[in-house]
C-alpha cells in the first residue's frame, strides 16, 4: 500500500522585471499579524493568571508565582517573534549592479556587487552570492524547494 504524496503549496517568486534589470523581495511567511499574535498571547496570559489566582484562593498559593513566570516567558516569546516578523531580503539588478538589502530585527544591511562577476553557489540549505573578496548568504526565508528554484531563476537572470 502506498502513501499518497502530500501536495505542498509552492511559493511564487515575485520577480519584477524592469528595463535595466529586475527586483525581488523575499519575506518571512508570517501567518498571523503582530496585533493578532498580541491578542493570542494576552488571552493566554490572562488565562494563566486566572488559573493561578484560582489555585491561590483555594490555598495552593505557590501556583501563582509560576503562573506569573509563565506570563513573563510568554511575553518574551512574543517579543522575539514580533521582532523578526518583518525581516526581508531585497535583491535588485539595475545597470549591471546587484544591490542587496537585508533586514534582520532592527538592523538593515546594504550590499552592492558587480553583477558580471557574481557567482551563485546553491545547496539544500543556502544560496551564496560570491564576488571578488566577498560572500553573502541570501534566501534565508525560503523553504528548500523554493530556495533551489530561486537560485536557478536568479542565475538565469544574472546570466541573461
Amino acid at each position: 500500500m502506498s502513501t499518497p504524496a502530500l501536495d505542498v503549496p509552492r511559493r511564487e517568486l515575485p520577480f519584477r522585471e524592469g528595463a535595466r534589470g529586475f527586483s525581488v523581495i523575499l519575506k518571512r511567511n508570517v501567518s498571523i499579524s503582530p496585533a493578532g499574535l498580541a491578542c493570542v498571547f494576552a488571552a493566554l496570559g490572562v488565562a494563566a493568571l486566572a488559573i493561578g489566582t484560582g489555585f491561590a484562593l483555594a490555598g495552593a498559593w505557590l501556583i501563582l508565582p509560576f503562573a506569573g513566570l509563565e506570563v513573563v516567558l510568554l511575553g518574551a516569546a512574543f517579543f522575539l517573534q514580533a521582532r523578526h516578523a518583518s525581516d526581508y531580503e531585497s535583491i535588485e539588478l539595475d545597470g549591471g549592479r546587484l544591490r542587496i538589502e537585508v533586514a534582520e530585527a532592527e538592523r538593515v544591511s546594504r550590499y552592492e556587487m558587480d553583477a558580471r562577476r557574481v557567482r551563485i553557489d546553491a545547496d539544500a540549505r543556502r544560496v551564496m552570492l560570491r564576488g571578488p573578496g566577498e560572500a553573502l548568504e541570501i534566501g534565508r526565508h525560503l523553504d528548500a524547494h523554493t530556495r533551489a528554484q530561486f537560485a536557478q531563476a536568479l542565475a538565469a537572470r544574472l546570466n541573461a
